[in-house]
């Protein structure tokens, strides 16, 4: 449904109410890589997706628990970065769209990531190093190996808002 701007003398309607007030529903995002090589897939991994738009506004949260059957991305060497389908297709681009972490279970290690939107489809998870336990990290993008290697128990908690397209 679509969102129309509140003008006075509208009338309310039950319709035009649902189109402001955010109604959560699942999402299933695609997972790729910026070149297109090395493509990972989600095999086990217990993916949650959930968004809802009020207005134009688009809420968004997604959690990752990977499993022994996810493939990070067979050969990649660091260069070829994630990226996950959103709901909506936003209206432009944004460097911050949202926050989240990477958490490594092995080490045990927590890694604050900063959601960008790199296209209006598609969102990239990115960190600056420094796990929560002060160890280093891997910076930039994450992929197959940043901010370290990924393995069946890892996780990517990530949330945040963007404007969608009129």
């Amino acid at each position: 449904m679509a969102y129309e701007p509140w003008q006075p003398g509208l009338i309310i309607t039950a319709n035009r109410l649902l189109s402001i007030s955010p109604t959560w529903q699942d999402w299933t995002p695609t997972w790729s890589t910026s070149t297109g090589a090395a493509t990972p897939s989600f095999g086990n991994a217990t993916v949650t997706a959930r968004y809802a738009v009020a207005a134009r506004t688009v809420f968004w949260r997604l959690e990752i628990a990977f499993g022994s059957t996810t493939n990070f991305g067979a050969g990649a060497t660091g260069s070829d970065n994630w990226q996950f389908s959103v709901p909506v297709t936003a209206a432009a681009t944004q460097l911050v769209a949202g926050q989240g972490e990477a958490q490594d279970t092995d080490a045990p290690l927590r890694v604050p990531l900063r959601a960008r939107l790199l296209s209006t489809t598609q969102i990239g998870l990115e960190t600056t190093g420094g796990g929560t336990d002060g160890a280093a990290s891997g910076t930039g993008l994450i992929d197959a190996v940043t901010p370290f290697t990924w393995a069946n128990g890892d996780f990517i908690r990530a949330w945040g808002t963007y404007e969608a397209a009129a």
